[in-house]
């Protein structure tokens, strides 16, 4: 189960309303073996694309280093879908390779009268793929 902040849930659905119609993209990063998503950190999506995302290679490289030096580890990786469901695509899979992390999809597409965005968790561990409950606290 992902646990998340109401504002760090906020925070990444406003990151993916304002980057419509290109795919948002960001991490959320925690205390090193917490499972605890705390600072948020938005990412440019270097592919800026509405149907693929990729994290610019200099960019990521600047946040692994800042959270080894903050002895922090990437909680959730995010990133939306603009045209359809909340669920990871086959690039997704095989992109994700952060087996401790929450993988948060958020649709901005208005899929089947759900409303304008879904709000998803999954974690994805060697190619395979499981949904989990998300619970959404005002504080940890």
């Amino acid at each position: 189960m992902l646990t998340i902040t109401q504002a760090l849930h906020d925070q990444i659905v406003a990151h993916a309303r304002k980057d419509h119609p290109d795919e948002a993209c960001g991490v959320v990063a925690g205390p090193a073996g917490s499972d605890r998503p705390e600072r948020f950190i938005p990412m440019l999506n270097a592919a800026m694309s509405p149907t693929f995302y990729e994290f610019d290679s200099g960019d990521l490289l600047r946040l692994y280093r800042d959270m080894d030096d903050r002895d922090e580890e990437p909680v959730v990786v995010y990133h939306s879908h603009t045209a359809t469901e909340a669920y990871p695509s086959r690039t997704d899979i095989s992109y994700a390779n952060e087996p401790g992390a929450h993988y948060v999809l958020v649709s901005t597409a208005d899929t089947d009268g759900l409303g304008d965005f879904q709000f998803r968790s999954f974690r994805i561990v060697d190619g395979e793929v499981s949904e989990e409950e998300v619970r959404i606290v005002e504080a940890y």
